[in-house]
């Protein structure tokens, strides 16, 4: 049913801490697979996505693990996010009500102070992203990164909660 693209480069130890929240989706079927769109890691990442199942794609981009999914609706991810207990239920609620794109609830354990919220750069998919395919589609075709695909986007709150990963490396060295 749900495919999870996450876009990484040289997220080994994030990648890990994602995709242990995921185990239990897909253990319930709700997660059919889970695909790893690397943009030029050194590290280990290819390893912990081959270890875990995932479908590894190191060329082509973010449009590549696009196409490459099975699933009618996407979730996608930041290396290091963790979904919380319960998200599952939040994605089924939405996709069995809408069509519309929405987002996790950020977790009020994880929510950063205040002052740092306020003045931190905001980053499209920090709150992950869940949307049709059909609509991917259409945006990724302007979008050079998984980021690019949410920029601008309106969408609905879930029910589920997410544990915002931190700022990602690859944001600084992307060009």
């Amino acid at each position: 049913m749900l495919s999870v693209l996450i876009e990484t480069c040289n997220h080994e130890e994030e990648l890990a801490r994602t995709l242990a929240s995921l185990v239990g989706g897909a253990v319930e079927g709700v997660v059919r697979e889970v695909i790893v769109c690397d943009t030029g890691s050194t590290d280990n990442t290819h390893l912990v996505a081959e270890h875990a199942g995932c479908r590894y794609v190191a060329e082509g981009g973010i449009g590549t693990a696009l196409r490459q999914a099975k699933g009618e609706w996407l979730a996608l991810l930041e290396p290091g996010a963790r979904l919380c207990d319960g998200w599952m239920d939040g994605v089924l609620d939405h996709v069995a009500r809408s069509t519309a794109p929405a987002c996790f609830t950020r977790s009020k354990q994880g929510r950063a102070k205040f002052l740092v919220r306020v003045f931190s750069a905001k980053r499209p998919l920090a709150d992950g992203l869940l949307i049709t395919k059909r609509q991917a589609a259409a945006l990724v075709q302007k979008a050079r990164h998984a980021d690019d695909i949410a920029r601008g986007l309106a969408m609905k709150r879930l029910d589920g909660e997410i544990f915002v990963a931190g700022r990602p490396a690859a944001t600084s060295q992307r060009k």
